[in-house]
């Protein structure tokens, strides 16, 4: 039942080896920067990052700080973890704060407006974004799935006080499945009543196929849910009634492994981006489990990550990301990545490909790997017996 995905496989691709290539100036005079590196065709360029009120506020003229008295803007997000971008919003839990919101048409930067009185938030950890635009923010501390209208304000909670911890939540076909990292289940919500109905994840019979830590979720076009087990260094695929269906991933230092899984997303494609706070990276695979490339890496520079956390997949607000493309470059969607550290908290990609260039088909570099796959298995010494554990 379990999918072990091998490195032998993965590493044979020809397009998974990540790095950043410096090409021809953005809008900002600052290199271009792209994942895989040359001379492999590039799928993802890094645009932007964010970190708090200087990176999006139109800055003051010397004289506008003169007669107005007011200095420039040091609001900074301190520890940010979960993302969402709804039409031109970027939605960041700050989570030794509240939710706040980088507005990219206005350029403003300031709390979500419903996260006060009932709505306040505690501990704001993940947030998701239904197709009206309702956000499930999930609050351990306050252990509560907070729920806010499409114009951000407090529309009502879900759970409450007790022997649990939501850390993250996604709605689906009127249902809530939030995510409980202390009893390792998932609980699913009657969101207009606010009713319990299920709760899976645990399998008394078979504890192997229990989840341990899940931390992160999404849906699929399909109605399938991923969930990011962190006990288990897995993403495990349920149906919408708790059955378990697969798994990708396991405990490695190899491509298509996991160090620390947190955040997840997935495209209209069915492909699956996991977010690992080991690797410093994004690892994305497409619906059959197979690794396709992986992009970041730890570091302070443009593109790369430090203990990222969140992520999200948007296919709205490019328009405001334009003038950040490279000008052979045609972007499809964008990635945004949060790091918990450093000076870029908030990290803007595109994914996309080069403009005239034909690219191989996933399935047509999937077959050349496989070729590569039988010539390193019949090239490989047999291994010794009694050789030396993987370094947990």
């Amino acid at each position: 039942m379990h999918k072990v995905l091998r490195f032998a496989g993965l590493a044979a691709l020809l397009f998974v080896i990540a790095g950043c290539a410096t090409t021809q100036p953005t809008a900002e005079k600052q290199a271009a920067v792209f994942f895989p590196p040359p001379p492999n065709l590039p799928r993802v360029q890094f645009l932007k990052s964010y970190d708090g009120a200087k990176d999006i506020e139109a800055k003051k003229s010397a004289f506008e700080t003169f007669v107005t008295g007011e200095k420039e803007s040091r609001r900074i997000l301190d520890k940010p973890y979960g993302i969402a971008i709804y039409q031109g919003k970027i939605y960041v839990c700050d989570t030794n704060h509240t939710v706040m919101v980088f507005d990219l048409q206005k350029r403003t930067f300031e709390p979500l407006r419903g996260a006060k009185g009932q709505g306040k938030l505690i501990q704001p950890l993940n947030i998701s974004i239904d197709s009206q635009g309702n956000k499930y923010v999930t609050d351990p501390i306050r252990q509560q799935v907070v729920i806010f209208d499409k114009n951000d304000f407090y529309v009502k909670a879900l759970g409450g006080p007790g022997d649990w911890k939501p850390v993250d939540a996604v709605y689906y076909d009127g249902l809530v499945y939030v995510a409980d990292i202390k009893n390792g289940e998932i609980r699913v919500f009657n969101r207009d009543t606010g009713q319990m109905v299920r709760t899976f994840g645990q399998v008394k019979d078979k504890p192997e196929d229990s989840l341990y830590l899940p931390t992160n979720m999404a849906f699929d076009s399909k109605g399938y849910l991923y969930v990011v087990d962190d006990g288990r260094f897995q993403v495990v695929k349920f149906d919408r009634d708790g059955h378990l269906i697969d798994t990708l991933g396991s405990l490695g230092t190899n491509l298509g492994h996991f160090g620390r899984p947190r955040g997840i997303a997935i495209d209209r494609n069915d492909n699956i981006y996991v977010v690992d706070a080991s690797f410093y990276n994004v690892q994305m695979f497409n619906s059959k489990g197979q690794l396709l490339m992986f992009f970041g890496e730890g570091g302070t520079n443009p593109g790369k990550l430090i203990l990222p956390a969140g992520i999200s997949v948007d296919y709205d607000s490019l328009k405001y990301f334009n003038k950040y493309v490279a000008p052979d470059f045609q972007p499809q969607y964008l990635v945004a990545v949060v790091s918990q550290f450093g000076d870029r908290l908030v990290n803007i990609f595109a994914y996309g490909k080069e403009k005239g260039v034909k690219y191989p088909t996933y399935e047509e570099l999937l077959k050349q790997s496989e070729e590569v796959i039988k010539k390193r298995e019949k090239e490989r010494p047999p291994e010794k017996k009694g050789g030396e554990k993987e370094q947990q």
